[in-house]
């Protein structure tokens, strides 16, 4: 089957919903799909309405003769109006791939109304949907309700290969010295960063390091205030910005550290939670979105309230002083870890949902062309 995928930029961005989407393309051209990939360049939100007005795409998109469109929902600014267009002609299903919606981000309420109003336009222009969460799901069928086919395949961890054992875990959680902490996600506001430091700026007299790992050029301006930040509390000898990593270096990291704190303001799911349990490590995540579905509270991780400093200093000041409960969160999130789907199950429950559909676009393309005398 010939599938294109629409997304902005480059595949390869390190991000959770690019991960996805790799994962997911992989498992397509390994099962004998041809797919091309097609990139729209990002301008930012705002600038990006204007490709709705383009006719480019949809030339590129005639001239490969594909027999289905996934879209990430990621690029719903330049495709609320031009998919209607490709809606009129008809020529093959769009499927759209939602990691979270923009509009379940916090922001003002302005702005909210007119991401939900763009998203709603956008959403009701697809065919069908592969979510990577229930909350996802539930929060676009809230906007335009449950008549479109629709699957949730969630994300996987196991493409890190994570190697610690029972045996590694209990000895790391037990070791003496400073409590390891690792944020792991790019510098944006909504991965709650500058809410960690809060944090951190109450525990001075904990024993604690932290390591930061993401890309610091997404977002210039958030990044120099969290620069700003840890200079004013006072935390410059005790928290380190390493910038991006490769897997492999990421792989190393998580089989070091203690605790992966990523406070998120909302997450569609929270794919680094789940890398992080599998090796054994206390995750600490938010309570908005996906992350509850697979975290259980005090149990094989940590839920917190999105902009509560004060909570967060309080589960890591307890992670601090009892090792004991770090060794059995720990082994309980490798269990949980252990018994999650992979990648390959995952992705292959993706082909056959999309190829129900492009199947579909197939046959209906045979039953209209004329015959050929």
């Amino acid at each position: 089957m010939k599938i294109g995928l629409l997304i902005y930029g480059d595949l390869d961005i390190q991000t959770g919903g690019y991960l996805y989407d790799r994962m997911l393309v992989r498992h397509l051209r390994n099962s004998g799909d041809q797919v091309t990939v097609f990139s729209i360049n990002s301008h930012g939100y705002w600038r990006n309405l204007a490709h709705n007005f383009s006719s480019s795409l949809i030339w590129d998109l005639r001239r490969h003769s594909i027999d289905l469109l996934l879209q990430d929902e990621l690029n719903h600014p330049s495709l609320f109006i031009l998919n209607q267009r490709l809606k009129a002609a008809g020529e093959f299903p769009i499927i759209s791939i939602v990691h979270h919606l923009r509009s379940s981000e916090p922001n003002s309420l302005a702005l909210n109304w007119f991401y939900r109003l763009v998203e709603l336009q956008y959403l009701k222009h697809v065919d069908g949907f592969v979510f990577n969460s229930q909350s996802t799901k539930e929060s676009v069928e809230s906007l335009v309700g449950s008549q479109k086919p629709s699957l949730v395949s969630l994300p996987a961890g196991d493409h890190l290969n994570p190697r610690n054992n029972t045996d590694q875990i209990l000895e790391r959680a037990q070791s003496e010295g400073e409590l390891k902490l690792l944020f792991l996600g790019n510098l944006i506001p909504r991965k709650g960063l500058h809410v960690l430091l809060q944090a951190l700026a109450e525990l001075h007299a904990e024993p604690w390091q932290l390591q930061i790992v993401g890309d610091d050029r997404v977002n210039l301006t958030y990044t120099k205030k969290i620069k700003q930040a840890i200079a004013r509390y006072g935390l410059v000898e005790r928290v380190k910005l390493l910038g991006s990593k490769s897997s492999g270096s990421i792989a190393n990291l998580l089989a070091e550290q203690h605790v992966l704190v990523i406070p998120s303001l909302y997450e569609g799911y929270g794919i680094a939670y789940l890398e992080a349990m599998g090796f054994g490590l206390a995750v600490i995540a938010s309570s908005a979105g996906g992350a509850s579905e697979f975290i259980q509270h005090k149990i094989n991780g940590y839920l917190i309230t999105p902009g509560d400093y004060t909570q967060l200093a309080r589960t890591i000041r307890d992670l601090c002083r009892n090792r004991d409960a770090l060794a059995q969160i720990g082994l309980a999130a490798r269990k949980t870890f252990d018994q999650h789907p992979t990648w390959r199950e995952n992705t292959l429950r993706s082909r056959a949902f999309l190829h129900q559909f492009g199947e579909r676009a197939i046959k209906n393309k045979i039953q209209v062309e004329p015959a050929i005398h």
